[in-house]
């Protein structure tokens, strides 16, 4: 009997051992990154914002964001803020202080705080009425411009009843921006009509660039957002930027002469990112680089006539400089390795940054000026070392219609040459999105998760993807689950012809338009999958158009056609249309407040799956989330499910999901 047991063992502990080496889904939820970053004009100072996630065992919330600071010189790095949640961090210029927004026990709203770099205490410093969403300081530290909720007059009510009623896009709540010189805390509110977004102090602090929607509906922040400039003491003198389209990022030259922005090449582009330049009077912007084949994610000034940028470029990411008439695309040697995120760059020309890696999550990282490589300056999971992760490479291969497509495979632990091994397809959502080449384990996205277990794990960027210029990004529009999904069909079927994937074994997911995708699979392609895990996804193309905050953004950049021009068109391209042929076993989950894609959508698959078929299909909602999971133990729980789904149905004949 011993020896039987010794002869077990010997089997069993190397497999334990290798899973125990992989990445679990309590180890997803404990993942901590870099949010955010910002640099002293002087470049010696840095700060970064550290998203640390609640134990989901604990407390179903949100993560908080505490505030460190790194000194260049010593290269120490400190916790400045970690008793609560810091946002919008920014060097006040002209001080020696750094300033947030935070929500501490006892504030009614999110308030302006203030901490000197030689440390102490953080201080609230200014409180409006109503949260502030956003703030910029004036170059000389002197004057703050802040967007906040306008002020609800009072007024008495004639009648009030036990229970108050949902009053749908009525009474809607605008954020206003407003002026403020800081010796006289007296704020003045910026005289334009609408919902703001974003403004932007000129150099000379007499100036701001604005960006206002016509309401706070989320389809006009999208389609809708204008930029204005306006004279800071004399609000009459509007000049407008022509610009249509969607918009991101502003920024003034460091003359003040010019503004850049990023935005939409025109209003049916599905994505902010073409870098655009306008004069400081107003008028026409703009394009630079029109031909680009990539996306703009990020850019600073380094001088008058030069910009820095941050873009996507098929499933790499590239840091660069361009001149402000479009000649000069330089892009910095050895940044494939990094996939940037975000950056902030100091007068002297010292940059800091956060990137990721298929090794590691976003990370800060400092660029000095005399230096070709960026130096990382943060470890924010170094227990991350001592965990077995699968190989990550990049896949290329043909559609049935000959275009040349992009991907990310991730292979098991562990790997055996010439096996074919069950496959998760995890797909993006939007579509104006894409995969690149670095950290892709999240709570709903498998990952390296499955890598632990035993998957490949595919992420195809099917056409309408981001990051290949504007051609491909539009690619799509007007097709609707066509060829944009047989796209990811193509890419399967590609793995399993090259040995890779065993064909009886594929599972899908995915979120929002990935997870429109799953349920597409499941019904139209069910053939070619064993398991779904569909998440806030569209099963009626019709009835979405109707429950969704955003059915112009739909029409615009997507269908480019009207529902009511064409119902059979938007059903025939529904899953629930195909739910009858549906074989594919199929959990849907979804936020039970999520308004993007109304929770409906996956009753009416669910019942459509459950009344017609004896499939099996399983239907979970989250109370208090929406478009996604925020809460901590919200998103552990998804994790679980998801993958216990995939186990019982690709991997473990009658294990339990």
């Amino acid at each position: 009997m011993i020896k039987r047991i010794f002869f077990a063992l010997t089997f069993i502990f190397p497999i334990l051992l290798a899973q125990a080496q992989g990445l679990t889904a309590d180890d997803i939820a404990r993942l901590q990154m870099v949010s955010s970053v910002d640099i002293s004009e002087d470049g010696l100072m840095a700060a970064y914002t550290l998203m640390a996630p609640a134990d989901p065992y604990k407390e179903n919330k949100p993560a908080s964001y505490h505030l460190y600071l790194y000194n260049l010189k010593t290269k120490e790095a400190l916790p400045f803020f970690t008793r609560g949640s810091a946002r919008n961090v920014e060097f006040r210029p002209g001080h020696n202080s750094v300033t947030f927004l935070a929500r501490m026990d006892g504030d009614e709203v999110a308030s302006l705080y203030e901490v000197s770099l030689s440390g102490g205490e953080a201080q609230k410093v200014f409180a409006f009425e109503t949260s502030i969403s956003q703030y910029q300081w004036s170059a000389d530290g002197r004057k703050l411009a802040f967007i906040a909720g306008e002020p609800k007059e009072k007024t008495e009510e004639e009648v009030k009843l036990p229970y108050e009623p949902i009053l749908y896009e009525q009474n809607l709540t605008y954020s206003r921006a407003y002026i403020m010189h800081w010796d006289k805390k007296e704020p003045m509110a910026v005289d334009v009509a609408g919902d703001f977004h974003d403004i932007q102090w000129n150099p000379d602090g007499l100036r701001l660039a604005i960006a206002v929607a016509p309401t706070p509906l989320i389809d006009d922040y999208y389609m809708k957002q204008r930029i204005f400039i306006i004279e800071a003491d004399d609000q009459s003198q509007l000049k407008e930027v022509r610009h249509s389209g969607k918009l991101g990022k502003m920024g003034w030259s460091p003359d003040g002469e010019r503004l850049a922005f990023i935005g939409g090449a025109d209003i049916h582009d599905p994505i902010a990112g073409r870098l655009f330049l306008v004069s400081a009077k107003g008028g026409e912007p703009r394009l630079l680089e029109p031909g680009f084949e990539g996306m703009f994610d990020d850019f600073e000034w380094v001088d008058d006539g030069t910009l820095q940028f941050v873009a996507s470029e098929g499933v790499s990411s590239t840091l660069g400089t361009i001149k402000v008439d479009g000649s000069h695309l330089k892009r910095m040697k050895n940044t494939g390795k990094l996939n940037f995120t975000s950056f902030e760059r100091a007068g002297n020309g010292n940059v800091i940054l956060t990137a990721n890696t298929p090794q590691f999550l976003d990370e800060a990282f400092l660029l000095p000026l005399d230096m070709e490589e960026p130096q990382r300056i943060t470890n924010s999971n170094p227990w991350l070392a001592d965990k077995e992760l699968g190989r990550q490479e990049t896949v290329t291969y043909k559609a049935r219609d000959g275009m040349e497509l992009q991907g990310i495979l991730i292979h098991p632990l562990n790997e055996e040459k010439d096996k074919a091994y069950p496959l998760i397809t995890v797909v993006h959502g939007g579509p104006e999105s894409h995969y690149d080449n670095g950290w892709l384990t999240y709570y709903s996205t498998v990952g390296q998760m499955g890598a632990a277990k035993g998957y490949r794990v595919f992420y195809p960027n099917y056409r309408g993807s981001t990051g290949r210029g504007l051609e491909f990004a539009m690619s799509s529009q007007g097709d609707l689950a066509g060829k944009e999904f047989d796209d990811i069909v193509d890419g399967v079927d590609y793995l399993v012809n090259k040995g890779l994937v065993d064909k009886d074994k594929v599972g899908v997911t995915g979120g929002s338009y990935g997870g429109y995708a799953t349920g597409w699979m499941a019904t139209r392609y069910t053939d070619k999958f064993a398991a779904g895990v569909m998440f806030v996804g569209i099963s009626d193309n019709i009835s979405k158009w109707g429950t969704s905050d955003i059915p112009e953004e739909l029409y615009l950049v997507h269908a480019r056609k009207r529902v009511w021009e064409d119902y059979d068109f938007f059903l025939k391209r529904s899953p629930i249309y195909y739910a009858g042929q549906c074989e594919t076993p199929l959990l849907i989950m979804a936020g039970a407040e999520d308004t993007r894609v109304d929770p409906s959508q996956s009753m009416e698959l669910y019942r459509h799956i459950k009344t017609r078929t004896d499939t099996p299909v399983s239907l979970v909602l989250y109370p208090g989330e929406g478009h996604g999971n925020r809460n901590a133990s919200a998103r552990l729980d998804y994790t679980q499910r998801q993958m216990g789904w995939f186990d019982k149905y690709l991997m473990e004949e009658g294990a339990r999901p």
